[in-house]
Protein backbone atom coordinates (compact mmCIF):
# COMPACT_ATOMS: atom_id res chain seq x y z
CA UNK A 1 0.00 0.00 0.00
CA UNK A 2 1.10 3.65 -0.66
CA UNK A 3 1.22 6.03 1.38
CA UNK A 4 -1.73 7.57 3.51
CA UNK A 5 -3.06 10.87 2.52
CA UNK A 6 -2.46 13.43 5.38
CA UNK A 7 -5.30 15.68 7.11
CA UNK A 8 -3.57 18.92 5.10
CA UNK A 9 -4.38 16.77 1.85
CA UNK A 10 -8.15 17.08 2.25
CA UNK A 11 -7.94 20.95 3.47
CA UNK A 12 -8.50 22.38 0.51
CA UNK A 13 -11.36 23.44 -1.90
CA UNK A 14 -12.96 19.82 -2.68
CA UNK A 15 -12.53 20.94 -6.51
CA UNK A 16 -9.01 20.78 -6.05
CA UNK A 17 -9.12 17.93 -4.06
CA UNK A 18 -11.86 15.16 -6.13
CA UNK A 19 -9.38 15.13 -9.48
CA UNK A 20 -6.10 14.39 -7.02
CA UNK A 21 -8.40 11.35 -5.28
CA UNK A 22 -8.89 9.53 -8.91
CA UNK A 23 -6.09 6.62 -8.74
CA UNK A 24 -5.92 6.78 -4.93
CA UNK A 25 -6.95 3.67 -2.96
CA UNK A 26 -9.64 3.55 0.16
CA UNK A 27 -9.75 1.11 2.47
CA UNK A 28 -12.45 0.10 4.83
CA UNK A 29 -13.72 -3.23 6.48
CA UNK A 30 -11.63 -5.33 4.33
CA UNK A 31 -11.86 -3.97 1.09
CA UNK A 32 -9.64 -1.51 -0.88
CA UNK A 33 -11.31 0.08 -4.11
CA UNK A 34 -8.83 2.37 -6.36
CA UNK A 35 -10.73 5.42 -7.23
CA UNK A 36 -11.71 6.07 -11.23
CA UNK A 37 -14.96 8.63 -10.59
CA UNK A 38 -15.52 11.85 -8.02
CA UNK A 39 -17.96 13.85 -7.85
CA UNK A 40 -17.19 17.50 -5.86
CA UNK A 41 -19.84 19.53 -3.57
CA UNK A 42 -19.31 22.42 -1.55
CA UNK A 43 -21.60 24.93 0.53
CA UNK A 44 -21.86 27.88 -2.25
CA UNK A 45 -23.49 24.88 -4.53
CA UNK A 46 -27.12 24.60 -4.81
CA UNK A 47 -27.16 20.49 -5.53
CA UNK A 48 -24.88 20.38 -1.76
CA UNK A 49 -26.62 19.28 1.05
CA UNK A 50 -25.23 22.11 3.26
CA UNK A 51 -26.29 24.78 1.05
CA UNK A 52 -28.45 26.12 3.56
CA UNK A 53 -25.96 25.65 6.15
CA UNK A 54 -25.77 23.15 8.80
CA UNK A 55 -27.92 20.33 10.50
CA UNK A 56 -28.18 17.63 12.33
CA UNK A 57 -27.96 15.32 9.11
CA UNK A 58 -24.90 17.68 7.78
CA UNK A 59 -22.64 18.28 10.48
CA UNK A 60 -20.25 16.28 9.84
CA UNK A 61 -19.25 18.41 6.23
CA UNK A 62 -18.59 20.99 8.14
CA UNK A 63 -15.19 19.52 9.42
CA UNK A 64 -12.70 18.77 10.39
CA UNK A 65 -11.40 17.47 6.63
CA UNK A 66 -10.74 13.97 6.29
CA UNK A 67 -14.13 12.29 7.94
CA UNK A 68 -16.47 9.95 6.38
CA UNK A 69 -20.22 11.55 5.66
CA UNK A 70 -22.60 9.29 4.58
CA UNK A 71 -25.68 9.70 3.44
CA UNK A 72 -28.50 7.73 2.88
CA UNK A 73 -30.43 7.83 -0.63
CA UNK A 74 -33.58 6.83 -2.25
CA UNK A 75 -35.04 5.08 1.42
CA UNK A 76 -32.23 1.88 -0.07
CA UNK A 77 -28.65 2.88 -0.41
CA UNK A 78 -26.15 4.77 1.59
CA UNK A 79 -23.29 7.11 -0.11
CA UNK A 80 -19.98 8.12 1.19
CA UNK A 81 -18.19 11.31 0.95
CA UNK A 82 -14.41 12.62 1.78
CA UNK A 83 -14.96 15.68 3.55
CA UNK A 84 -12.87 18.87 2.28
CA UNK A 85 -12.21 22.38 2.99
CA UNK A 86 -11.29 24.08 6.15
CA UNK A 87 -13.63 23.72 8.97
CA UNK A 88 -16.93 25.76 9.18
CA UNK A 89 -17.53 25.42 5.20
CA UNK A 90 -19.39 22.42 4.58
CA UNK A 91 -17.97 20.55 1.67
CA UNK A 92 -16.78 17.11 0.25
CA UNK A 93 -16.24 14.67 -2.73
CA UNK A 94 -18.51 11.97 -3.17
CA UNK A 95 -16.67 8.66 -4.15
CA UNK A 96 -18.83 7.43 -7.64
CA UNK A 97 -16.73 4.57 -8.70
CA UNK A 98 -13.49 2.60 -8.63
CA UNK A 99 -12.09 -0.70 -9.04
CA UNK A 100 -12.27 -3.34 -6.08
CA UNK A 101 -8.32 -3.84 -6.28
CA UNK A 102 -8.38 -6.15 -2.25
CA UNK A 103 -10.47 -7.96 -0.50
CA UNK A 104 -12.66 -9.08 -3.31
CA UNK A 105 -14.65 -11.79 -1.68
CA UNK A 106 -15.48 -9.51 0.72
CA UNK A 107 -16.93 -7.21 -1.25
CA UNK A 108 -18.75 -10.14 -3.59
CA UNK A 109 -20.40 -11.09 -0.16
CA UNK A 110 -21.81 -7.83 0.39
CA UNK A 111 -22.76 -7.07 -3.24
CA UNK A 112 -24.87 -10.56 -4.28
CA UNK A 113 -23.84 -13.48 -6.89
CA UNK A 114 -25.21 -11.24 -9.59
CA UNK A 115 -22.87 -8.47 -9.35
CA UNK A 116 -20.16 -8.78 -11.59
CA UNK A 117 -16.40 -7.47 -10.75
CA UNK A 118 -16.29 -4.70 -12.95
CA UNK A 119 -19.92 -3.57 -11.12
CA UNK A 120 -18.87 -4.32 -7.51
CA UNK A 121 -17.93 -0.67 -6.84
CA UNK A 122 -19.10 1.39 -10.12
CA UNK A 123 -21.26 3.88 -9.04
CA UNK A 124 -21.32 5.41 -5.37
CA UNK A 125 -24.48 3.27 -3.74
CA UNK A 126 -22.40 0.18 -4.57
CA UNK A 127 -19.10 1.69 -3.89
CA UNK A 128 -20.48 1.84 -0.40
CA UNK A 129 -21.94 -0.72 -0.84
CA UNK A 130 -18.49 -3.05 -1.27
CA UNK A 131 -16.74 -0.81 1.37
CA UNK A 132 -19.07 -1.86 4.07
CA UNK A 133 -19.99 1.80 4.67
CA UNK A 134 -23.87 2.18 6.57
CA UNK A 135 -24.91 4.99 9.49
CA UNK A 136 -23.12 3.84 11.96
CA UNK A 137 -20.11 5.01 9.32
CA UNK A 138 -20.97 8.67 9.78
CA UNK A 139 -18.15 10.53 10.96
CA UNK A 140 -15.47 8.14 10.97
CA UNK A 141 -12.28 9.58 10.70
CA UNK A 142 -10.56 8.58 7.19
CA UNK A 143 -7.16 9.41 7.58
CA UNK A 144 -4.90 6.69 7.29
CA UNK A 145 -7.55 4.66 5.18
CA UNK A 146 -6.93 6.89 1.99
CA UNK A 147 -3.69 6.22 -0.03
CA UNK A 148 -1.83 8.38 -2.90
CA UNK A 149 -1.69 6.65 -5.92
CA UNK A 150 1.31 5.40 -7.24
CA UNK A 151 1.53 7.55 -10.48
CA UNK A 152 -0.98 10.77 -10.71
CA UNK A 153 -4.18 9.48 -13.08
CA UNK A 154 -5.08 11.22 -16.26
CA UNK A 155 -8.40 13.24 -15.51
CA UNK A 156 -11.43 14.16 -17.70
CA UNK A 157 -14.33 16.85 -16.07
CA UNK A 158 -17.81 17.23 -16.97
CA UNK A 159 -21.17 18.02 -15.68
CA UNK A 160 -22.33 15.82 -12.57
CA UNK A 161 -24.98 13.16 -12.71
CA UNK A 162 -28.13 12.63 -11.43
CA UNK A 163 -28.96 15.64 -9.45
CA UNK A 164 -31.31 18.97 -10.96
CA UNK A 165 -29.43 22.14 -9.51
CA UNK A 166 -26.45 22.88 -10.79
CA UNK A 167 -26.52 19.99 -12.92
CA UNK A 168 -23.54 21.31 -15.69
CA UNK A 169 -21.08 22.45 -13.10
CA UNK A 170 -17.91 20.66 -14.63
CA UNK A 171 -17.02 18.74 -10.67
CA UNK A 172 -17.37 15.55 -12.06
CA UNK A 173 -14.01 14.03 -12.62
CA UNK A 174 -12.66 10.60 -13.35
CA UNK A 175 -10.19 8.80 -15.01
CA UNK A 176 -10.42 8.94 -18.95
CA UNK A 177 -11.17 5.01 -20.44
CA UNK A 178 -11.66 2.84 -17.32
CA UNK A 179 -13.64 0.65 -17.65
CA UNK A 180 -15.06 0.91 -13.57
CA UNK A 181 -16.36 4.53 -14.10
CA UNK A 182 -20.07 4.68 -14.00
CA UNK A 183 -22.39 5.73 -17.09
CA UNK A 184 -23.44 9.23 -17.24
CA UNK A 185 -26.56 9.47 -16.67
CA UNK A 186 -28.19 13.03 -16.45
CA UNK A 187 -31.71 13.74 -13.60
CA UNK A 188 -34.73 14.12 -16.41
CA UNK A 189 -35.70 17.09 -14.68
CA UNK A 190 -32.34 18.93 -14.84
CA UNK A 191 -32.46 22.10 -16.98
CA UNK A 192 -31.71 21.62 -20.90
CA UNK A 193 -27.85 20.59 -21.09
CA UNK A 194 -25.23 23.18 -22.68
CA UNK A 195 -23.19 22.55 -25.06
CA UNK A 196 -20.08 19.97 -23.51
CA UNK A 197 -17.61 18.41 -24.42
CA UNK A 198 -16.99 15.09 -22.59
CA UNK A 199 -15.60 11.71 -23.87
CA UNK A 200 -18.34 9.74 -25.50
CA UNK A 201 -20.78 7.68 -22.84
CA UNK A 202 -19.24 9.32 -19.73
Amino acid sequence: MSTPLDRSFFERDSVTVAPELLGCAVSANGVTVRLTEVEAYRQDDPASHTFRGPTKRTAVMFGPAGHLYVYFTYGMHYCGNLVCGPEGFGAGVLLRAGEVVDGLDAARERRGPRATDRDLARGPARLAQALGWGRDDNGRDMIGAVYASAEPAAVLAGPRTGITKAADAAWRFWIPGDRFVSPYKRHPKAPAAEAEDREPGR
